[in-house]
């Protein structure tokens, strides 16, 4: 047989190893379409005539390998394949956050050896801790978190020893917590799940706030562990040779006392010593119970601890965690010794009780709100805000805020210019109650919930889909809600729109609340992500300019056209920043692919569309000065819905079901 000459040899090599990358890139090209065609749809922006992947939206190669792909808050939805993502061996990076996955993981995503970034948080992830995640060594950042994962956190995780980031909070994960040591381990949280026990030694170095909504105890929380409490000191034993105890101790003969007296002393010390501290506590009220008069929520704060204070997206309506603001709080008013007169009121209680505005119903008092029975609705930027259910059966919303700073004076004069506004796009204000501990607000309630809730929501079967007409309707009531707060004077802003606080009532109607409430607040006590709604000029929450206001509720079109939400980098991961992403998009003439699958239900609407689209666009302008008024934007929309209903009309009976 004939041998081939060396420089033949050497191209038939570079032809062999060229045909396997070939291969290769080939076989990541057609597992992202599997995974496209199984959970992504038209969600998925890629130009599938491109022969390489790499260049499609979301993923990134080396060596004609793809090893990075992102697709976060992509409206995917569905179970994950088997047999699919598996494929990419050279993958590196995977995040699939923020979508609405389900089911259990599939077993062979054991098969990525090289895998370092997994994210997966903010999904239906469903079934125990994925066990093929403790045999992929190469991780370095984990975040499994806001998923359904049930059962024991498993010791499996000691495994992965390069491992610097495992976040399993907000999860069903219940029982005992293993000691996981891990040497290069800094960020870490299993926060809001149902673990009890101890937290093990190699844990005790991490923040108390990793450890919120559970039932643990020990270092780094202030609750002890019962073993612990339950525990005495042993009594030392007593020198050998000498029965009472009181042996010598050393060369010098001197008594000592044992380590059991020692202990006893301390602890009756201790005792003692918080006995006349409750004494003086006790004396000191009673000479204050005729001067003041305070509203006791211990059970309103109560419910905040277990709720806690989650991740973002923690606007979000529907937390259903009941409680009942009755005895408790009631036995804690009466406490304070307000003698009552004549007419059932002191002074006391003229000066703190629920101020009612203009010509709203005064169906019930301050005692009677404390008495009713509540459900956290949501926290948001000023505080809690909670659904009451009052004995006489009236429903409110009740918002507790936080971090207000202004005297009394100034704040009554504030809420009562807020109060003052009438608009059926407004969320009314009721009623207000002022002390020097609590600072509540009473609202109608509504009950649709927010439109973050019903755009981010369920995304199952039963869902009622949000065509065009319910959207454009939402965009034009939410204009109209902040034109006229906007006609109030031209510093009045209303400094927080984002779709957890556009409202809805019964027939999908836009109200906006929250609005007035960045003038009674001080700068927040921790440092929060900034906003995906915030425009970039501005610096304090706040000082928010009307303009400002503009590109809030540009983004907000932008949500309410594409599913999704707006979000920023979270550690080094690359966020969704809508303007830009849609931006992009229309760059590259792909503008139909920027819409919500619901929305292309109808394909005749599909110009008015563009042109909402392109209104969300120039009001998230970058600079202030080239984005329309709030005035106009009202005017734009509700000529873009004339159209579209023109057009509607003019159209046949029938809706294509199809996407």
């Amino acid at each position: 047989m004939p041998t081939l000459p060396p420089p033949m040899l050497l191209l038939f090599f570079f032809l062999l190893l060229s045909a396997v990358n070939s291969s290769d890139l080939s076989t990541d090209r057609a597992a992202l379409l599997a995974l496209r065609s199984a959970v992504g749809g038209r969600t998925l922006f890629w130009n599938t005539t491109l022969t390489t992947p790499c260049n499609w939206q979301g993923v990134q190669c080396e060596n004609n390998r793809v090893t990075v792909l992102r697709l976060p808050a992509s409206s995917l939805f569905g179970t994950l394949p088997a047999n699919t993502l598996s494929n990419l061996t050279s993958l590196r990076t995977l995040s699939l956050r923020l979508n609405h996955l389900s089911g259990a993981l599939p077993e062979d995503l054991s098969q990525l050896s090289q895998l370092r970034n997994l994210y997966l948080q903010g999904n239906h992830f469903t079934g125990s801790a994925p066990s093929f995640i403790f045999s992929l060594h190469s991780l370095v950042r984990l975040n499994l978190a806001s998923n359904n994962f049930s059962g024991e956190i498993p010791p499996g995780f000691n495994n992965l020893t390069r491992l610097r980031t495992l976040f399993l909070e907000s999860n069903q994960f219940s029982g005992r917590l293993p000691d996981i040591e891990l040497p290069n381990l800094d960020q870490f949280n299993v926060s809001f799940n149902n673990l009890n026990g101890s937290v093990q030694k190699g844990l005790e170095g991490k923040p108390s706030n990793a450890f919120l909504g559970t039932s643990l105890c020990g270092k780094p929380l202030d609750t002890l562990c019962a073993d612990i409490v339950g525990s005495a000191p042993a009594p030392a034993p007593a020198a050998e040779g000498n029965a009472n105890g009181s042996g010598n101790s050393g060369k010098n003969g001197k008594n000592k006392l044992s380590g059991g007296a020692i202990a006893g002393i301390v602890v009756g010390s201790v005792v003692g010593l918080i006995l006349l501290l409750l004494i003086l506590f006790i004396l000191c009220r009673k000479r204050k119970e005729n001067k003041t008069r305070s509203v006791d929520v211990a059970a309103i704060k109560n419910q905040e601890n277990e709720a806690g204070e989650k991740p973002i997206e923690a606007d979000n309506a529907g937390v259903n965690n009941g409680f009942s603001v009755n005895a408790a709080a009631a036995a804690a008013m009466s406490a304070n010794g307000n003698a009552k007169g004549e007419n059932g009121a002191t002074n006391s209680d003229a000066a703190k009780k629920l101020v009612f505005f203009g010509n709203a119903s005064r169906v019930f008092d301050l005692e009677e709100l404390l008495r009713a029975s509540a459900e956290v609705l949501g926290k948001g930027t000023f505080g809690t805000a909670y659904k009451a259910v009052l004995e006489v059966g009236t429903v409110v919303a009740v918002k507790r805020l936080k971090d207000v700073t202004i005297s009394e004076k100034e704040f009554k004069e504030k809420i009562e210019g807020v109060g003052a506004m009438d608009h059926e796009n407004l969320v009314p204000l009721r009623a207000y109650y002022y002390s020097r501990e609590e600072k509540l607000l009473v609202y109608d309630y509504m009950p649709m919930g927010s439109l973050s809730a019903l755009l981010h929501g369920n995304k199952g079967a039963g869902r009622t889909p949000l065509n065009w007409e319910i959207r454009s309707g939402i965009a034009l009531g939410a204009a109209r809600g902040i034109e006229y707060l906007h006609f109030q004077g031209p510093n009045i802003s209303h400094g927080n729109i984002k779709s957890s606080n556009i409202l809805l009532t019964k027939s999908h109607g836009a109200r906006v609340s929250d609005f007035g409430l960045n003038h009674l607040v001080g700068p927040p006590s921790s440092p929060t992500r900034v906003a995906g709604y915030r425009a970039p000029e501005v610096t304090d929450p706040r000082r928010v300019s009307q303009k400002a206001d503009v590109y809030s509720f540009g983004v907000l079109l932008l949500e309410l056209l594409t599913g999704k939400a707006p979000t920023h980098a979270l550690l080094n991961e690359d966020g969704v920043d809508l303007p830009r992403w849609v931006q992009s998009v229309v760059r590259e003439e792909w503008t139909s692919e920027v819409f919500d699958l619901e929305l292309l239900r109808n394909q005749n609407l599909e110009e008015e569309m563009v042109q909402l689209l392109q209104l969300g666009i120039d009001c998230t302008a970058q600079y202030p000065d080239k984005r329309p008024s709030i005035s106009e934007v009202a005017k734009r929309i509700e000529e873009i819905r004339r159209l579209s209903l023109r057009e509607y009309q003019e159209q046949p009976d029938h809706v294509s079901e199809t996407d």
